[in-house]
């Protein structure tokens, strides 16, 4: 974690200005006082969610043969949540300030304890009953929100939203909104084998919204009851889910490497304790401003789903293994399941810097930019005319047109070159393409031949650097550029 004597350091709040201020993300229905725990992701902040989801999606399905798509319905099947256990087992451990009614996280409230003062508590938290969070509470925690000390019991609270379907509300109408998404790649999994001749081990991905009635919420996008996931649930034969779990670990531990997160900035979190459907897991922890955080899960998950729904629907969900004499079996589950808001949230923080660099008149100033991978970049190149006139205006708009077929593109003409650079950096746009009086004169001042003569400027990002291009070059410079991009190595890292 950068310094917090720094004053160009990373914080929490300089995401959230930036993400305002330039068009990531808006607090959802915000005339209105805004809607807590819900955000709205503006025009740039869909661009690079959408691109993280699809880097994600071409990893999982293009890069891995034994791996397919689907995707789900929200609304399922109520009996659905009863056979995943969420309807009797998905719940947070709550409690209560009797003085100001605020409400917490147990849990969450005794690690923010610890974190702030530098204390442990004698196991871990995730592992300790109710009775023990209360013990440690009543022993040692004030009110966050009022300063008082005076708590309730720690009970445990469901986190499923429940609506119904139809103009009847009753227990026939009755559906959730899911929690997550894997529960629709198990019920359809017979379906898959069939349709598409899979042979074990195969994996199904998914991506979605899931939705979870949490008791706080915190940190920005971090944790809201409306988010994203990415998730994949492989099948495999029983007695490889081990191997196979490792296998899935590397891989998606090595996609964040891909995409420029340093791997000092990663961390892997072992569970102590397991949730009820798992023989192992691991958490993917990214350090935040606000200290490692889990931003994808990896689950050895038994046999326990398919068993489930076999059990509640009385439908048979074994798989015959024609390979190994038509031998019937449950197959066992790796899970990887990644939070895309998380994701989203751990790439700005990744890539965001202040820079110190020099101006035009010798000064010492800083920049904002934002040093994404150009596959993730909302913005993938801006076209800049040097000025308004004599058709350098025109030239661009014409050199933007043949370029947004295969690059996401912006044109800006506001103010000085100088300050639209600054505006692309802090957006995180890799390459800017300038047209200047060189791009469209075909001669010089003198009479002579212009060598430069329909070639643009580009501008890295990064690294600031000029370099003159061909027109006809253009497309081709772009595509081996973006191909053969390095990530930033920062000092702070």
């Amino acid at each position: 974690m950068a310094n917090s004597k720094d004053t160009h350091a990373c914080t929490l709040d300089k995401i959230i200005s930036l993400c305002k201020r330039r068009g990531f993300v808006y607090q959802s229905s915000e005339i209105y006082g805004g809607q807590a725990g819900a955000w709205d992701y503006g025009p740039l902040g869909v661009e690079l969610k959408r691109n993280i989801q699809n880097a994600w999606w071409k990893y999982m399905t293009q890069m891995h043969d034994d791996v397919v798509g689907l995707d789900g319905a929200i609304f399922m099947h109520h009996t659905t949540w009863e056979a995943s256990g969420h309807v009797g087992h998905f719940s947070d451990p709550m409690i209560d300030c009797c003085e100001c009614k605020a409400r917490f996280r147990a849990d969450q409230l005794i690690e923010d304890f610890c974190s702030a003062h530098d204390e442990k508590t004698e196991k871990p938290v995730d592992t300790m009953s109710h009775d023990e969070m209360k013990a440690f509470i009543d022993g040692k925690i004030n009110c966050p929100t009022c300063g008082k000390h005076s708590w309730t019991d720690v009970r445990e609270f469901n986190l499923m939203f429940k609506t119904h379907l139809g103009p009847v509300a009753n227990d026939s109408s009755l559906v959730y909104l899911r929690p997550e998404t894997c529960q629709s790649i198990f019920v359809d999994f017979k379906n898959i084998v069939q349709s598409n001749r899979m042979k074990i081990p195969f994996g199904v991905a998914q991506y979605g919204k899931s939705f979870r009635n949490e008791i706080i919420f915190k940190n920005f996008i971090f944790r809201t009851c409306e988010f994203e996931q990415m998730e994949m649930e492989y099948f495999c034969k029983p007695g490889t889910e081990d191997e196979t779990f490792d296998y899935w670990r590397k891989e998606r531990w090595n996609f964040y490497l891909k995409y420029g997160i340093p791997e000092n900035q990663l961390k892997w979190h072992h569970h102590d304790k397991l949730a009820h459907y798992a023989k192992d897991a691991y958490d993917i922890t990214y350090n935040f401003p606000i200290g490692f955080e889990e931003i994808e899960g990896i689950h050895s998950r038994t046999d326990f789903d398919l068993s489930q729904h076999m059990k509640y629907s009385k439908k048979d969900m074994s798989y015959m293994d024609q390979e190994d004499g038509n031998k019937k079996y449950i197959p066992y589950v790796i899970e990887t399941s990644a939070g895309l808001n998380r994701n989203f949230l751990m790439f700005l923080c990744e890539a965001y810097e202040e820079e110190n660099v020099s101006t035009e008149e010798g000064k010492e100033d800083f920049r904002t930019v934002l040093h994404l991978d150009p596959r993730l970049a909302p913005i993938t190149v801006a076209v800049l005319p040097l000025m308004k006139k004599d058709g350098l205006a025109e030239k661009a708009k014409e050199i933007q047109h043949l370029l947004k077929e295969d690059f996401v593109t912006d044109y800006d003409v506001s103010g000085t070159v100088g300050k639209r650079y600054r505006r692309q950096d802090e957006v995180g746009t890799p390459f800017c393409v300038t047209v200047d009086y060189d791009t469209i004169n075909q001669k010089k001042d003198d009479g002579s031949e212009n060598p430069d003569y329909n070639t643009v400027t580009v501008r890295y990002r990064d690294s600031m650097k000029q370099e003159r291009v061909a027109l006809d070059k253009l497309h081709a410079f772009l595509v081996d550029a973006i191909k053969n991009y390095k990530p930033v190595v920062r000092a702070d890292r």
